[in-house]
């Protein structure tokens, strides 16, 4: 080891040295890649009411932080939970995957890969398995202040509820942001209006425009709900609170491709 490597913290050069170190080191943090919570292509939509069928329930807001282009990292998720886990936990299938139907509306076919990854066969009123106390009202028979008040009563255990098994904390922000009340009920319709925003974080306006590629969506959707796969066939959160993929990715581009040919 040479002598300058062993001079002690009272030498002048090593006390001079360390302001130098702190100002690297503070460089190199700036340089990481930010948290996607900050950085994700999250975005204002602007929504029709609930009632009003004139129009696309799901319409261009302004870009409250410029998405990036590219597949994400793969560090936390925009939705992941701090337990580990992601806010969008797949219901078990233990049925093979059925074929979908076609559709004509973006959203829709995209909401319908999410539900078929996720949701299984009770579609708006799934419940996530590992729940042990279960609700007295089928989902969609249940009032927004009844699910958080049954929430609230069976702490401990999954709470992830309908077709796009939304968690708590996701399913507050997001009845926040659609400006909904506690006596809203969670009805298919109510369900469909928070997924649409979810679709817009995930950056769906982008990728229509040629913005993000394909892929990249895929990714950022990935990034939201759990049981849909990357390109290594796994879930984002795989083996996490017993997250995994329920397609192949595969299969995710086949379904997806539709939405590309538009």
């Amino acid at each position: 080891m040479s002598a300058k490597l062993c001079r002690t913290g009272t030498d002048p050069e090593v006390r001079m040295t360390l302001p130098r170190l702190l100002a690297l080191f503070l460089l190199l943090c700036a340089a990481m890649p930010c948290v996607p919570l900050l950085c994700g292509p999250a975005r204002a939509a602007a929504f029709l009411p609930l009632g009003d069928t004139r129009g696309p329930l799901l319409q261009q807001g302004q870009a409250l932080i410029a998405p990036r282009g590219g597949a994400p990292s793969g560090g936390a998720s925009l939705f992941a939970g701090t337990q580990g886990g992601s806010f969008f936990e797949p219901v078990v299938l233990a049925a093979p995957l059925p074929a979908l139907a076609p559709s004509n509306n973006v959203a829709e076919h995209i909401r319908n890969v999410i539900a078929l990854a996720e949701a299984g066969p009770a579609g708006y009123d799934a419940i996530q398995h590992g729940a042990r106390s279960l609700p007295r009202k089928r989902p969609t028979a249940m009032t927004l202040g009844e699910i958080y008040d049954w929430i609230a009563a069976t702490p401990g255990q999954p709470h992830a509820i309908g077709r796009y098994q939304f968690v708590p904390d996701t399913l507050r922000a997001l009845v926040h942001r659609a400006g909904l009340s506690r006596g809203t009920r969670f009805t298919p319709r109510v369900q469909d209006h928070l997924a649409d925003l979810l679709l817009h974080d995930a950056g769906l306006p982008e990728a229509q425009r040629g913005e993000i590629t394909p892929r990249s969506f895929m990714h950022n959707l990935a990034g939201i709900w759990a049981g849909l796969p990357l390109p290594s066939g796994k879930s984002r959160y795989h083996g996490y609170a017993g997250n995994k993929a329920t397609m192949t990715w595969a299969r995710f581009e086949r379904e997806m491709a539709p939405v590309f040919r538009r």
